[in-house]
């Protein structure tokens, strides 16, 4: 285990999900004025809630402690027991949350196959869209991932994949753990690539540097629901402002410096691949290369922390400045001039 006074020189490039509060931030959480949330009277919390729903076009938000919960709390809401939602097989929902849908909510998910680009071939989806017949499970939600492994979902495919869900009389839900790096990717609004969404999860722990925290966005009578699914999974909690601030805090200042992980995930990319490594072309802050045996255990013997792997996924954040991006870059090297 890594802490503060543990960190030292490492580059920590394990994923986002590593940053740690800022100065300012760690100021901002210990002036937060708190109240008891589950009695929906702490102001840092409500003002939280209100500014992200107001940012991305929603009626309402609602706090939760992570990413995976506001995920499950909107399978939950969207579907009752023996319902079906629609997903990536590529999808954080299906693929890393312990099939919370299944195990908790009785859902059945119906994975669909990512394409390179990250998104569901639409004519597939509305193939898998099961009739009204009670040898069935009934189709309910269409989940799609922006970013998905790094990668951007386009606005125009959004709106696409929505407008079939609608006409197929489906609700939708965007996990938007990182939405924020795809909209700073392709310089528009996060709100306008959440047009259309029923519902929206926007994750504050990763690149916008917050210690914890997830955001589900919808209307007035979703989020409503939303609340007692959140109560049954146990993610009521009292004086969170003191989260809350961590969170406007990151919506307020870490935003648009996102732009600056996509240049030092592209600078280190570049290193990779001169040094003659199969590097996919990044476009936000993952990077994923090709590595031979040894190459991980290399990196993290020169403090370089890495998730170990064939294909080795390497996560930019606001803790990995260009000058860490260039550490990395020498141990690259110097186990590259090793096994010449």
């Amino acid at each position: 285990m890594i802490g503060d006074n543990e960190k030292g020189n490492l580059v920590d490039l394990r994923s986002d999900t590593v940053t740690r509060p800022s100065a300012g931030m760690r100021r901002a959480m210990a002036e937060a004025q708190v109240g008891d949330d589950v009695f929906g009277d702490d102001p840092t919390v409500n003002r939280l809630q209100a500014q992200a729903a107001e940012l991305l076009g929603f009626e309402q938000g609602l706090l939760f402690p992570s990413g995976t919960q506001s995920n499950l709390a909107a399978l939950m809401t969207h579907c009752g027991r023996g319902d079906e939602y629609l997903v990536g097989q590529q999808a954080h929902t299906y693929r890393f949350e312990a099939g919370g849908g299944a195990v908790l909510g009785s859902i059945q998910p119906q994975p669909i196959a990512n394409r390179p680009d990250g998104t569901l071939d639409l004519a597939e989806v509305e193939a898998a869209i099961k009739p009204d017949d009670p040898h069935f499970a009934r189709t309910r939600l269409l989940a799609l991932e922006n970013t998905i492994g790094g990668k951007v979902l386009k606005k125009e495919y959004l709106s696409e994949a929505v407008d079939l869900a609608k006409r197929r009389n489906l609700s939708t839900h965007l996990d938007g753990a990182r939405i924020f790096n795809a909209a700073v990717k392709l310089g528009v609004s996060a709100k306008s690539l959440c047009e259309g969404f029923d519902s929206v999860s926007v994750c504050l722990s990763k690149g916008l540097g917050a210690p914890a925290g997830s955001l589900l966005l919808g209307n007035a009578e979703f989020i409503a629901r939303a609340i007692r699914a959140r109560k049954i999974l146990g993610g009521g909690m009292r004086q969170a402002g003191i989260l809350a601030a961590a969170g406007l805090y990151a919506l307020e200042h870490n935003v648009g410096r996102l732009a600056n992980d996509h240049a030092n995930a592209e600078r280190l990319a570049r290193g990779l691949r001169d040094a003659g490594y199969d590097v996919e072309a990044p476009q936000t802050n993952m990077v994923f290369v090709k590595v031979p045996p040894g190459f991980a255990d290399h990196l993290v013997n020169n403090e370089i922390l890495v998730l170990s792997g064939p294909r080795l996924r390497l996560v930019t954040h606001l803790d990995v400045d260009a000058v860490a991006i260039e550490r990395a870059l020498v141990a690259v090297r110097s186990f590259r001039e090793k096994a010449a």
